[in-house]
């Protein structure tokens, strides 16, 4: 693991490494968000899953969470989207399938599940690296935008057993049923719709044991909304199988990071009413 960059921010520590992934089979990059206190204590992680394009950069220098974080004690850890300049024909070719864009699954099409493997990447590896070399306790919360915020939302239901809550920004909640997904899906695990429906939020309520707190923020006048993030059908079938839920639509507000950036306060205090008072 290699520490690329280290920057002070209000007591604590702002720090991007690399590190080989043995999941991935290739380099991989992550922040990390490290409030003072953990000098004296260990503290809890909210993992935060970004959006299509985005590396692990975006969230840190837009989103204006370290300041919260470091009032509350809470790790943050954004990793990069995807791998990276792997010489895999088309993988640059847009921006929603590809190199930004691993939508946090494991691949199973032979071109791209040697790497494309960021399931078992936020699920296992990044976790035991983050326990391993910082001074982090057991405790962990899930966080993410868009791309990420379908990541949140279908890892935290798939493990709820790992987390304490899960929240997302105008998350991709039925990826089986619009554009972003279905490119994506059919591109990284074929055409077996039981293997889309592992990755689909929608579905996996119905399988739910255990529930989580899940706290959703959705933008009015979201350009996405209609066709590729369709809130209605994830509140419709947690009302249907009695998966409690918060969502809310922010008047007014887009998909940027300025809409983030303005609810973020909220979203880290709901995480640390779980991860602080167990």
């Amino acid at each position: 693991m290699q520490l690329r960059s280290k920057f002070k921010q209000f007591g604590g520590s702002l720090e991007y490494y690399t590190h080989d992934s043995h999941v991935n089979n290739a380099p991989m990059t992550f922040s990390i968000f490290l409030p003072e206190q953990i000098k004296n204590t260990k503290l809890p992680v909210l993992y935060w899953l970004s959006g299509l394009t985005c590396t692990e950069e975006n969230f840190m220098i837009k989103a204006g969470a370290t300041r919260m974080a470091a009032e509350l004690g809470l790790v943050i850890v954004c990793m990069d989207t995807s791998p990276r300049n792997l010489g895999i024909e088309g993988e640059d070719d847009s921006y929603d399938f590809g190199s930004g864009a691993g939508f946090y699954l494991n691949a199973t099409d032979p071109k791209w599940s040697k790497h494309y493997n960021m399931y078992d990447y936020v699920i296992d590896e990044l976790p035991e690296l983050i326990q391993k070399h910082f001074n982090v306790n057991d405790k962990r919360s899930i966080s993410g935008h868009s791309m990420g915020g379908h990541g949140a939302l279908s890892i935290g239901l798939r493990n709820p057993k790992n987390y304490l809550s899960i929240s997302a920004f105008s998350p991709i909640v039925a990826p089986t049923q619009t554009p972003w997904g279905q490119k994506a899906f059919s591109g990284y695990l074929g055409n077996n719709v039981d293997d889309w429906n592992k990755y689909d939020s929608c579905e996996l309520i119905k399988k739910s044991k255990l529930t989580l707190p899940v706290l959703i923020d959705q933008g009015t006048d979201d350009e996405f909304l209609n066709e590729y993030l369709k809130p209605e059908l994830f509140q419709n079938i947690c009302e249907e199988y009695n998966y409690p839920i918060k969502l809310r639509y922010q008047h007014g507000y887009d998909h940027s990071y300025y809409f983030i950036s303005t609810f973020i306060d909220e979203h880290l205090q709901f995480h640390s009413s779980h991860l602080h008072n167990i």
